[in-house]
């Protein structure tokens, strides 16, 4: 087995991440052409995606830190090198849960600043950022560049606040319309965020704001393409190869299978992995899910449910026009665009005549960890709730225990808060069955379609193979006689494996599995 290298985990820090010897997957060749082709940038991409080392990148190349780019890309074309004055913003720190906590938040950050440069602005914040630039530009002789991280952490932290969120709102607005009336002091701009659905109106200001978020061109700013992973980890692949008794092939297929498939622009040939995720499995040698277990923002899930969004569609892809994508607002109620910019789905296809985009889910983990969130809220529970294993499940048809497979479903309805809106309830508990048989892995495929019909599911076994449909209230024995008149059966007559059949009746006055035939 190869030598453990650093693996730069949860670092953010250009400076630290060259200093101390870590991995570096090289991206100093967007620098380049960003600072070639343009001024004020703006960059969307999901959590845990790079961005805040990217921004960390460029503040050293604009502090003229030539020592940490040494072996670079960017070490062949740059000559100059100038230490330019460089206004860097994080918000992913601070306390946004007032709007007292807010101000006294920006104000600390624009107080360093006034600190370095020897000057003390009032209260106003559009004003003392506006006296900032202009100073150090007459005190270095070189003009600002500002760079802003998670731009939309404030907004994101009060959404469960509609009159918070617009109180934000305003107070950026008028903190970055200051970038277009003070352009002559400004070198370069680069904001990144989530989301791009306040990128308009906060930024409606600064209208030469470039969006890149979209761009074939920096497709792979962030992230770990194909050639990246196959060039800068060959050891840590072997490694995890030896670990879990795979080729070197069947491990780039595995990787590939839990943590690629992202795709940021209309070019859908080029793979992004999630970076966290992927470095996090070769730190443990493990195939696990990791970018998934950082956190679900609530709302993401309470916008899918209260939408009747049709989740079976991120298995085909859905369709969604670049407007869309592009002019998306935080109070609407469609949740595929917000699923798009948070991570949960990705470009699969564009279709250039209409210019539209078909969404889906971009990787197992992606997918299992959606379904694993979105399963105890279509039973109706609130939170994850221990009562639902989905492994107990699989053993129980594993074992042939189709009854107690049904009990088990049944006991969760029956334990689960009741719905005032009947529709509602009715729809919520085909989601939950549904999902089940989706997150019992690969060895099931839901709605499965044959020449005839569409069986509601299949479950391979080692022994034996299980068809199933549900009627809703209806009869056992209509949902069997389906399977047979149908002739579900006829794709797996030369498997080999015994064929169980059942049918099954959920009755929404009882609100539960009233009865099941099984042959």
């Amino acid at each position: 087995m190869n030598k453990p290298r650093y693996l730069p985990i949860g670092i953010q820090t250009f400076e630290e991440l060259r200093t101390k010897d870590y991995i570096y997957v090289d991206k100093t060749s967007f620098i380049n052409s960003l600072v070639r082709n343009g001024k004020p940038y703006f960059l969307s991409r999901p959590r845990r995606f790079g961005k805040s080392l990217f921004l960390s990148t460029l503040r050293s190349y604009f502090e003229g830190r030539k020592d940490l780019f040494e072996g670079l890309a960017i070490s062949k074309t740059e000559t100059e090198w100038k230490k330019y004055p460089v206004f860097y913003f994080d918000f992913n720190v601070g306390d946004f849960t007032t709007e007292e906590n807010f101000r006294n938040s920006l104000s600390k950050k624009l107080s360093g600043y006034e600190e370095i440069y020897g000057f003390h602005g009032g209260e106003n914040f559009a004003d003392r950022f506006s006296d900032l630039l202009k100073a150090a530009h007459e005190q270095t002789g070189l003009q600002a560049v500002v760079l802003v991280d998670e731009y939309d952490k404030p907004l994101l932290n009060a959404i469960d606040d509609p009159a918070l969120v617009d109180t934000f709102r305003k107070i950026l607005k008028s903190f970055y319309g200051v970038l277009k009336g003070e352009d002559a002091h400004l070198q370069f701009i680069f904001i990144t965020g989530v989301t791009r659905f306040d990128k308009v109106s906060i930024f409606s200001d600064l209208n030469n704001l470039r969006d890149i978020s979209l761009s074939e061109t920096y497709s792979a700013i962030c992230g770990i393409s194909q050639e990246e992973l196959e060039e800068n980890f060959v050891p840590e692949i072997e490694n995890m190869a030896e670990k879990n008794g795979y080729t070197k092939e069947e491990c780039i297929a595995e990787l590939k299978k839990n943590y690629d498939g992202y795709h940021f622009s209309q070019d859908v040939q080029t793979d992004i992995y999630n970076p966290f995720s992927l470095l996090n499995a070769f730190s443990d040698l493990n195939f696990g899910s990791y970018w998934f277990a950082t956190g679900t923002p609530t709302f993401l899930t309470k916008m899918m449910l209260d939408s009747d969004f049709d989740y079976k569609s991120l298995e085909e892809g859905v369709e969604v026009s670049l407007r869309t994508l592009e002019n998306y607002r935080l109070t609407s109620s469609e949740p595929l665009p917000m699923l798009y910019q948070t991570g949960y789905v990705t470009i699969k296809s564009y279709d250039k005549e209409f210019r539209s985009f078909f969404l889906g889910v971009p990787n197992e983990e992606v997918k299992f960890g959606l379904y694993e969130r979105l399963l105890p809220l279509y039973a109706g529970y609130t939170h994850n709730s221990d009562n639902i294993q989905v492994l107990n499940f699989i053993r129980e048809l594993r074992a042939g225990k189709v009854n107690e497979f049904m009990e088990r479903i049944n006991n969760i309805f029956a334990a689960a808060p009741k719905q005032t809106n009947q529709k509602q309830y009715e729809l919520n508990c085909q989601a939950f069955i549904w999902l089940i048989f989706k997150l019992m892995g690969e060895f099931v495929l839901c709605e499965v379609q044959n020449g005839k019909g569409r069986s509601d599911a299949v479950v391979w076994q080692k022994d034996a193979i299980y068809i199933f449909e549900f009627k809703m209230d209806g009869t056992a024995k209509e949902a069997l006689e389906q399977i047979n008149s149908k002739d579900y059966p006829i794709a797996y007559k030369n498997d080999g494996r015994k064929i169980v059949k059942v049918g099954v009746n959920y009755s929404s006055a009882e609100k539960q599995l009233t009865e099941w035939v099984i042959e």
